[in-house]
């Protein structure tokens, strides 16, 4: 047992580390079953993935607030950014966050029977992550898809932060979004890193939140800018993480 855990706390990380894959596998089956033959909407198999991003978190004992829902308008397609130091991340987001959204995920993940299959009916967005023409193209459909209606979320620094500080912004995100041509989102996540950190297994109990910044318009935005749109978001999403309380 950790030695920063309580027996409880142990149990319920342990009951949430094993069930988790049983957890996604069954919900990635049910959504697919209600696309395929039950109600047949997109955009009502989404319940089946937020009680998938609830769940993961009641079970570990993690507690999530979203602040700032003021700043966006419900009707409106956005690309949200954040920080990304946990999977608490995705499985808070997933669960809480009440705007409409889909996920951009590497193609590889859609070749996995079942959950791949369930992926792409739930209108999850495939991106090659390799570098050459077949990488811009997948971009180029990714940006299409946002531009008509799906919202997404994005982590600028490519992968979680070891440390939980926030580390520099990769400009292939915020090109994505500069081709997309609709406003991006700032995010902070807080509190993240303390229940997951990058490289352990258990979580440990807390609470999550999820604060919504100013939009920024891509309007103005070319492609030559992305280093200039990618220090304008990192300035944001910093500003955020900064409401900390001391």
């Amino acid at each position: 047992m950790a030695p920063d855990m309580s027996p409880l706390q142990f149990i319920r990380a342990s009951c949430t580390l094993v069930l988790a894959p049983f957890l996604t596998l069954a919900v990635s089956a049910v959504s697919l079953i209600d696309l395929l033959w039950g109600r047949k909407s997109e955009l009502k198999a989404q319940v089946f993935p937020r009680y998938w991003g609830k769940i993961l978190c009641r079970l570990a004992g993690v507690r999530v607030r979203v602040e700032g829902m003021t700043n966006i308008d419900p009707g409106q397609t956005y690309i949200f950014a954040g920080n990304h130091c946990s999977q608490y991340d995705i499985f808070s987001f997933q669960g809480y966050f009440p705007h409409d959204f889909r996920w951009i995920a590497k193609k590889e993940l859609f070749r996995i029977p079942i959950f791949g299959q369930a992926m792409h009916r739930v209108g999850y967005i495939p991106i090659d992550r390799s570098h050459g023409r077949q990488a811009m193209k997948s971009l180029d459909e990714a940006a299409r898809r946002i531009a008509s209606g799906s919202s997404v979320l994005i982590f600028p620094e490519g992968t979680r932060s070891a440390d939980g500080t926030l580390q520099e912004f990769k400009t292939g995100a915020v090109l994505l979004a500069i081709k997309a041509g609709v406003p991006i989102v700032p995010l902070g996540f807080d509190g993240s890193h303390e229940v997951l950190p990058k490289g352990r297994l258990l979580p440990r109990s807390g609470e999550i939140v999820i604060r919504i910044g100013t939009p920024i318009s891509t309007a103005h935005y070319r492609a030559a800018d992305k280093q200039l749109l990618a220090s304008e978001l990192h300035a944001a999403v910093a500003g955020l993480l900064e409401r900390r309380p001391a």
